[in-house]
């Protein structure tokens, strides 16, 4: 009668038994100096109790992934976007990678296929720009458990840890909202994206904070959202602000192609900018500049986080280097076009 088989013992099953990350496992087996020397000898102990052996062949695979970075983002025709990418495009080819790019076009669902997909294909690390349904997030956790290094960029998950790279997006929105107080308004509207997005909630925090300390009562009724914030989605907003005779007299759009909707159904009702409206959006995308009057925006530093995003990467894979900070934070700016100038 043959014997049944023995399973081998896994990093997975070690870090399981202790309760730590698979990651952790990795890197105290490999003596790396960013794990505790108890946390090392722990993990020693345990593997070679366990019967413990390092899967050579698997080894020798992932060797074969440290040339792939995997990206993840909501649209890749998105300026933001494309600005993005074009930094951790330009830092990966400086340091002899290659990039894979998937966008999710804002479907939970298709992130997570996307997701495994990308992972399925070896990466060496994923770099992941959330779509704006996504709420859950167990296909990254699998992801980050596996030891793959997982960096969240702008659009970051609430219930899971994990590297960022960010701005700060209350404070940002906060100066937003202060500009329009400091022009004269005083009937603010927000057109927000999907609550369920961190940035989106920290972008509400920033306006509500603003109307505070400037004594200005809120008004829920101003203060819209969508899980799919566009051109249509601002000029349907505005329109049903001024045909509800709600009229706001300022308008702060936390994406620059809603306040371009905004801006149009102003255009077509016979609204005068920034006179009757004074209006400011978030990103400082090129269109700004196109439409008219040229709109006010906060900058968003895209390029900047792509290559910050791609370095942290690269830093957590690399066992001889320490570890990067969980949090990036980049900073921003106001940019003030004829939109929102009522006072020079």
């Amino acid at each position: 009668m043959n014997k049944k088989r023995k399973k081998r013992v896994t990093i997975y099953d070690l870090a399981m038994e202790l309760k730590v990350a698979p990651s952790t496992v990795s890197r105290a087996l490999q003596d790396h100096y960013s794990i505790g020397q108890d946390t090392r000898d722990a993990v020693k102990q345990l593997a070679l109790k366990r019967g413990y052996r390092t899967n050579t062949m698997a080894s020798n695979l992932r060797k074969q992934q440290t040339t792939t970075i995997g990206v993840l983002v909501p649209w890749i025709n998105h300026p933001f976007i494309s600005n993005l990418i074009s930094g951790i495009e330009a830092e990966a080819r400086a340091a002899g990678y290659e990039v894979i790019i998937s966008q999710s076009q804002d479907s939970y669902k298709n992130e997570v296929a996307n997701a495994r997909a990308l992972f399925d294909s070896r990466i060496h690390a994923l770099l992941v720009s959330l779509a704006m349904e996504t709420s859950e997030y167990g296909h990254l956790t699998e992801i980050v458990q596996s030891g793959t290094p997982v960096i969240f960029v702008d659009r970051v998950p609430q219930k899971i840890e994990g590297y960022r790279v960010m701005i700060d997006n209350a404070a940002t929105a906060r100066v937003a909202t202060q500009h329009l107080i400091d022009q004269g308004c005083r009937r603010i509207a927000l057109l927000g994206g999907a609550r369920n997005q961190v940035i989106y909630q920290e972008r509400e925090s920033g306006y509500r904070k603003a109307l505070c300390e400037n004594g200005i009562e809120i008004d829920e009724t101003l203060i819209l959202a969508s899980n799919r914030l566009n051109m249509d989605e601002g000029y349907h907003f505005t329109r049903h602000l001024f045909e509800e005779g709600n009229r706001p007299d300022g308008i702060f759009s936390t994406m620059d192609i809603a306040a371009v909707g905004a801006i149009k159904y102003a255009h077509s009702a016979g609204i005068q900018i920034p006179q009757d409206l004074a209006v400011i959006g978030f990103n400082d995308d090129p269109v700004c500049e196109i439409i008219e009057p040229q709109l006010s925006s906060m900058s968003h530093p895209a390029a900047d986080m792509g290559r910050k995003a791609l370095q942290q990467a690269l830093r957590i894979a690399n066992l001889e280097t320490p570890l990067p900070p969980k949090f990036v934070y980049l900073d921003t700016g106001l940019v003030v076009r004829a939109s929102s100038l009522r006072k020079g």
